[in-house]
């Protein structure tokens, strides 16, 4: 492994650790990472790479959030004082919610995967997605502003309210326009609040990151690639500081949405949006 190869693939494990659950898209930011500071790697590597080392950051949420995703638990029986485990129905409830809402990503993705990378994985593409859904984090947080939420704990969402986010997360298809993003508009539209909303994105994120790396590693296996030993130890090293950042980065979230909105993070995709298409459009002109 090369030492500017390192240096990149730590880069790409931090940006991933705080992009993923920041609504500001991570496969976005990996892309344009990509396109100005390219990893020396083959095309399809490089595709693995930005979705395996999501494992990392879920790995971070099952951690920060194992109480409240295990569905077991241990009780004490009243009549003879033996400790025995049983089934929390309110975590099994939950869970049974968040695959609900895994559904219509889960269709969509597998039908429209390939010619989404094929076509809309571009600077252009996610400079604009990056914009469109800005100006909508600061609408709709206008629209919300000084109005009460109906749903206010993760365990108050119905599955209709479940199906519905699943709904929004089908946009996040589209690079740039953010998994976590799309779907936690999608939970403020419905009234659903924000950390409620942020924390049924994270519980999300957990089947859906483990599904499309599952994915991505089998297409890439059945398309005669092998790793090299390079390889695996950029997968590691992304994997392992992407997990190490999510921790950080999810806490930063969780306490920052009790108090402020999302409206920063709108100005923040502009901006960035704004100067992707600068540096696309103006080399051109001035060649």
């Amino acid at each position: 492994m090369e030492f500017v190869e390192i240096i990149k693939i730590i880069l790409l494990g931090i940006i991933e650790g705080l992009t993923e659950w920041l609504p500001v898209s991570s496969t976005g930011h990996l892309l344009l990472f990509d396109a100005f500071i390219p990893l020396n790697a083959s095309a399809d590597f490089k595709e693995l790479f930005t979705v395996v080392i999501q494992l990392g950051a879920i790995l971070a949420v099952v951690i920060l959030f194992f109480k409240k995703l295990f569905p077991l638990e241990r009780q004490k029986n009243e009549e003879t004082g033996e400790m025995k485990t049983v089934a929390n129905k309110q975590t099994l409830t939950l869970w049974l919610k968040i695959l609900v809402a895994c559904l219509p990503a889960a269709v969509i993705g597998l039908l429209l995967d390939d010619f989404l990378e094929e076509h809309l994985y571009t600077p252009l593409v996610i400079s604009i997605t990056l914009i469109l859904y800005g100006v909508a984090f600061i609408l709709v947080e206008n629209s919300k502003k000084n109005k009460p939420f109906l749903v206010e704990t993760v365990h108050e969402i119905t599955y209709k309210q479940a199906l519905v986010i699943g709904a929004f997360q089908v946009l996040s298809l589209i690079p740039g326009t953010s998994r976590s993003g799309a779907t936690i508009l999608g939970a403020l539209l419905i009234g659903i609040s924000r950390p409620a909303g942020a924390e049924f994105t994270f519980f999300l994120a957990i089947p859906v990151m483990v599904g499309a790396s599952g994915l991505k590693l089998v297409k890439y296996l059945l398309a005669g690639n092998a790793f090299t030993g390079a390889e695996i130890g950029y997968l590691a090293i992304g994997t392992i500081v992407a997990f190490a950042v999510s921790l950080f980065a999810v806490k930063l979230l969780m306490n920052f949405v009790k108090k402020h909105d999302f409206k920063v993070f709108g100005f923040y995709r502009i901006i960035l949006g704004a100067a992707v298409i600068g540096a696309l459009v103006l080399p051109p002109l001035f060649a």
